[in-house]
């Protein structure tokens, strides 16, 4: 049964009882991956191997993930070449009371530093386990970064 979520803003990003934070490097250019990640929405899963569909919704999207896991979410950010945050407003998941997702886009000399930081409010149970499968998420993110990458890649080539 899904269950709605605690409204949070983007000073949520820093005020979280639990904030994980990732980064990786991909060749493709600030734009690229902006457009990838806030307007190829349907693309996602072509790329995130954990989402299993993603559509647009009226100024969000309706997210799936592997084994179940399903979000209703509100765009909070969107800022062309630099940072695109999301929250969730409802989620099938027990426990969780808030959580935002916010990408950060650099450029660099050999393309673009991407850094996701995923915060998140809930039961203590519920956050001990995300905090226990910290590095199951830093590999899912590591492996979806390189994928989109080699994905614009193929597309400009």
């Amino acid at each position: 049964m899904a269950h709605r979520l605690r409204p949070v803003g983007l000073d949520f990003i820093e005020t979280a009882p639990l904030r994980l934070v990732f980064a990786a490097g991909v060749s493709a250019a600030p734009d690229a991956v902006y457009r990838a990640l806030a307007e190829d929405i349907a693309g996602w899963p072509s790329w995130f191997t954990a989402v299993t569909m993603c559509r647009a919704t009226k100024g969000g999207r309706e997210v799936r993930l592997k084994g179940g896991t399903r979000f209703q979410e509100s765009v909070v950010a969107a800022e062309p070449s630099t940072r695109y945050a999301y929250r969730i407003d409802e989620s099938n998941t027990p426990g969780l009371r808030a959580l935002l997702e916010e990408w950060r886009l650099t450029a660099t000399d050999s393309g673009t530093r991407v850094q996701w930081t995923f915060a998140a409010d809930g039961l203590a149970p519920l956050l001990t386990g995300i905090r226990l499968g910290r590095s199951g998420l830093g590999r899912a993110f590591r492996d979806a970064t390189r994928n989109l990458d080699g994905r614009i890649a193929a597309a400009t080539a």
